[in-house]
């Protein structure tokens, strides 16, 4: 197991048997130790969505502690899911997203499912995520639309701007 899944479980199974926050352990390699990302953690159980939370751009001091916080959010804050229960612990599988610096894009052209994850923001406020590379989307204009569903955004009628980025994925 990758030693930042191997983290996002630890985190999570803590926190669900005895509701500790792990701290980082020493031996990660040093620039999860240093380095600052946005990150997102997705929980699974039988390949079914049972949490996935994260950022996209950092709010903790690194990334191993960025992994931890957004593993235990997914695990017990997903609004779409009850709280993960000690029962699922041993069936739980992770994904870890290392999120690089999203960018603006002028023409969706320029948007690739598979390799690009995409926000889009309103100027009205709204905004939504869809990571890259996700199963069943497979053109632009599907990865759009979901985004837009996710963050409640009518394309008609407000003003869109899009970021893309990429990621580092560890499963």
């Amino acid at each position: 197991m990758n030693y930042l899944v191997s983290l996002a479980k630890s985190a999570v199974e803590s926190y669900i048997n005895d509701k500790v926050v792990i701290n980082p352990p020493d031996n990660l390699p040093k620039d999860f130790l240093k380095m600052k990302s946005g990150v997102f953690v997705t929980i699974e159980k039988d390949d079914h969505l049972r949490g996935c939370i994260g950022t996209y751009l950092p709010t903790k001091e690194n990334i191993a502690q960025e992994i931890i916080s957004n593993a235990i959010a997914a695990a017990t804050e997903d609004y779409r899911f009850d709280p993960i229960e000690k029962e699922e612990l041993p069936s739980l599988s992770y994904t870890i997203y290392i999120l690089n610096e999203p960018k603006l894009i002028k023409d969706i052209k320029d948007l690739n499912p598979k390799k690009y994850g995409v926000i889009i923001r309103t100027t009205s406020g709204k905004s939504a995520l869809l990571l890259p590379d996700l199963k069943d989307v497979d053109t632009t204009e599907q990865q759009l639309e979901i985004t837009c569903q996710k963050g409640g955004i009518n394309p008609k009628k407000e003003q869109l701007i899009i970021y893309r980025f990429t990621v580092k994925k560890y499963k």
